[in-house]
C-alpha cells in the first residue's frame, strides 16, 4: 500500500510542531513565510524548486 502526502502538508505539520513545541513565536513564523513568498519571485526560485524536487526523489528512492 502506498501513501502519498503533499510536501506542503508535511511542511505545515513541521511548522506547527516547531511553533508549538520549540517556542518559536507566531510572528517569526509569519515573517519567515513572507520571506519565502518574496524569495519565490527571485532568480533563485527555479534552483530552490529543483533542489526540493531532487531531495524528495532521493527520499522516495525514485531518482534516476
Amino acid at each position: 500500500m502506498t501513501i502519498t502526502l503533499p510536501l506542503v502538508v508535511v511542511l505545515g505539520i513541521l511548522a506547527w510542531a516547531v511553533i508549538r513545541f520549540l517556542g518559536v513565536r507566531l510572528w517569526v513564523a509569519v515573517v519567515i513565510g513572507l520571506f519565502g513568498f518574496y524569495l519565490a519571485h527571485t532568480f533563485l526560485a527555479p534552483v530552490i524548486d529543483g533542489t526540493t524536487r531532487t531531495g524528495v526523489q532521493v527520499v522516495n528512492g525514485t531518482q534516476k
